[in-house]
């Protein structure tokens, strides 16, 4: 995972940090640990997690020193990374992760915005009323912002982009000729907690959104900041409105997605898929290239490409038409 915004506290003795989370039978070498990651993107010197099956191709390519995982998963990770053996694995990532980013946990609101005539933008963008524009932007060329909207800290926008009114950005990179319309928000924290009776823990959200070029956002839409990997819309995406993303999802290029879909985290989804309105998407799946969603269904497996499916659960088209004549 690449991101320019949230910075880590590291470097950590790995037993400092086992202790802190009370996993304390352990006794390591004094190694230092630099950062936490997912697996995809982890290296050397950082500690990872694995607590699902659908990730065992990814642990075994994983390069972190370390990995939280449970004891029937153990047999999964390469000689090179370590285990850490945790009965609650997510819990204890997120405790760990809250130790490298502690700013993660709350999103309040950025007390650094001023309004934009009193910033670098006010000549350089054409903009509405009651614009505020926090630290840490960059802004392209040819660049417009309608009424009451806020470009919150840790933003970057591309060439010929435009953001409606009412809008909320934050912890976003957003690419070339995006169009972000009324009353969108991105950028925020993903809904990501563990429910307990007395108080629900929060997971940090130290991931962001990047939009690449192209693509546009329909009204009322909410793409939330990734977990510990990125939120991302990919190249030519058109999303119509009221649709919600959630945290880590990945969503291919050219695709057409209608309005109120709902995409749980960490669902992947290919090229050229098309999804019909309301339809909802559950979490931690792969949709493949060239799919086609009809609206209302709900989708609980991955899909292959080339399918087209609808229903609850969804299943192939010909079928659903068949037992729906």
């Amino acid at each position: 995972m690449v991101n320019p915004f949230f910075k880590s506290t590291g470097p950590h003795n790995i037993n400092f940090l086992l202790k802190s989370i009370n996993l304390k039978n352990y006794n390591f070498p004094d190694d230092q640990i630099t950062d936490i990651k997912d697996l995809n993107s982890s290296q050397k010197s950082e500690i990872t997690f694995f607590h699902s099956k659908k990730y065992a191709d990814l642990v075994k390519k994983t390069k972190a020193s370390y990995c939280l995982t449970s004891k029937n998963f153990e047999s999964f990770l390469p000689n090179s990374c370590k285990a850490i053996i945790s009965n609650t694995v997510l819990l204890h990532t997120a405790q760990i992760t809250k130790i490298f980013y502690p700013d993660s946990i709350t999103d309040d609101y950025d007390n650094t915005v001023k309004d934009i005539d009193e910033t670098e933008f006010k000549d350089k963008v054409k903009f509405g009323k009651n614009i505020l524009i926090g630290e840490n932007v960059k802004i392209g060329t040819n660049f417009s912002i309608g009424h009451n909207s806020i470009i919150e800290k840790n933003v970057d926008i591309g060439d010929n982009c435009s953001i409606g009114s009412n809008v909320i950005i934050r912890n976003s990179l957003i690419k070339n000729n995006v169009h972000i319309l009324d009353g969108c928000v991105i950028g925020k924290k993903g809904f990501g907690f563990f429910p307990n009776k007395d108080s629900n823990i929060r997971y940090p959200q130290i991931g962001i959104v990047i939009i690449e070029d192209n693509v546009e956002i329909g009204c009322g839409s909410t793409i939330d900041r990734g977990s510990l990997s990125n939120t991302i819309i990919g190249k030519n995406t058109y999303l119509d409105n009221q649709i919600h993303i959630a945290h880590n999802v990945k969503i291919g290029e050219n695709c057409i997605i209608a309005g109120q879909v709902g995409f749980a985290g960490s669902s992947t989804l290919g090229n050229n898929v098309m999804i019909g309105g309301q339809a909802g998407i559950s979490g931690h799946l792969k949709i493949g290239n060239n799919v086609q969603i009809g609206g209302g269904s709900g989708i609980i497996r991955n899909i292959p490409d080339n399918s087209k499916v609808m229903g609850y659960p969804a299943k192939d088209l010909k079928n659903f038409i068949k037992e729906n004549k």
